[in-house]
């Protein structure tokens, strides 16, 4: 059998394939009014998409946990109950398709409050009816041009911690079955790993063990609420880019922090880690080409045990393929390449030998 439609357990659940839909911002919901940061028919025909075209697991894009932890005003959030009756409608069409729904917890930090990409993706003003005040664990703008965030207090963390705690016991109201927690691409729990953005001298930043507390307080108050037969993921990105260019000179994450960090993710109950790069600094030199963030997620699987899902220019059956037969990770997550396909499981599966539930509808076409 093709591993890439290997079905893969995590604690009670079972995942059909290894084909995963990664996180990717629609940036589609209302920016005001009753149904801010609703799901809507835009999403659902997103999602349902993909389930009906063979997706094992579809990772809903990073999801606020507060109206301010939104990238933009036009983003999903799950920190209302009018919110979670919007999922339920997707969640009952991807399990009625065999597909698993997960969502991915988020807040965006001093990356808050910008526009949609197709409107210049820019830096909303705080006196604009769309925008608000970003906050950091530092007084530092993600670039310039960017709003100088407020630096969050002590009693604000704790704040964060209990909105992600709440946003997951909405997460599994609206019928969830993975949670992942977004510690990526330069977002808030990513600014406090990384000592590039993480300026503070209290419990929260200088050493290693400050700098991480936050992602650990995150992830022991989700999994105290998340049931202990569902599985938690969080996703990383391995390095910031920064220390990897030989020629640039400041400090950033690590490889060596994130294989450091997942050996406590797995400690503290984290099943899986979405392994990604890069987010950070705007300015960071990223070698980008196929796979190219492969490496970090094999070297976090064979040095701490820890499954791990690979994500970044993986566009072929039989790259995909590869990636898993060689041990490099447990599941590819599929993002750019599902937009432009979203039946790539579908016809992977024809390339590969593998095998996908068809819709009863479309049996005329198995």
């Amino acid at each position: 059998m093709s591993a890439l439609f290997e079905p893969y357990v995590l604690r009670s659940l079972t995942v059909p394939n290894r084909v995963w839909m990664a996180p990717m911002c629609q940036y589609s919901a209302a920016a005001s009014g009753p149904d801010t940061g609703a799901a809507n028919d835009w999403h659902f025909a997103h999602y349902a998409s993909r389930a009906a075209g063979g997706t094992g697991l579809v990772l809903v894009e990073a999801t606020a946990v507060s109206p301010e932890g939104r990238i933009s005003a036009a983003d999903l959030g799950i920190w209302n109950d009018r919110q979670v009756d919007a999922f339920r409608r997707i969640t009952a069409f991807l399990e009625g398709q065999g597909t698993v729904p997960g969502i991915q917890l988020a807040h965006a930090g001093r990356k808050a409050s910008t526009g949609r990409p197709w409107q210049g993706g820019g830096p909303v003003p705080t006196d604009h009816p769309e925008g608000w005040q970003p906050v950091a664990p530092s007084p530092l703008a993600y670039d310039e041009g960017h709003t100088v965030p407020d630096e969050l207090s002590t009693e604000d963390i704790q704040q964060v911690v209990r909105q992600f705690a709440d946003a997951a016991r909405r997460a599994l109201d609206a019928g969830f079955r993975v949670a992942e927690i977004h510690g990526a691409h330069g977002y808030l729990i990513g600014q406090f790993l990384s000592p590039h953005s993480n300026h503070r001298t209290d419990a929260y930043g200088g050493s290693f063990e400050n700098r991480v507390r936050l992602a650990l307080e995150v992830v022991d108050a989700v999994r105290a609420v998340w049931p202990e037969e569902l599985p938690l993921f969080f996703r990383i990105s391995a390095t910031d880019w920064l220390t990897e260019n030989a020629d640039d000179p400041r400090e950033g994450w690590t490889g060596d922090d994130t294989v450091r960090l997942a050996r406590e993710l797995l400690a503290h109950g984290v099943d899986l880690l979405d392994v990604s790069t890069g987010g950070l600094a705007p300015k960071a030199r990223i070698p980008v080409e196929p796979g190219y963030q492969v490496p970090f997620a094999e070297r976090v699987r064979k040095e701490t045990g820890l499954p791990v899902a690979a994500v970044g220019l993986i566009t072929d059956p039989v790259q995909a393929e590869k990636i898993l037969a060689d041990g490099s990770a447990d599941a590819v997550l599929l993002g750019r390449e599902l937009l432009r396909d979203p039946y790539f499981a579908r016809n992977a599966a024809r390339a590969l030998g593998g095998d996908v539930r068809a819709p009863e509808a479309y049996g005329y076409a198995v």
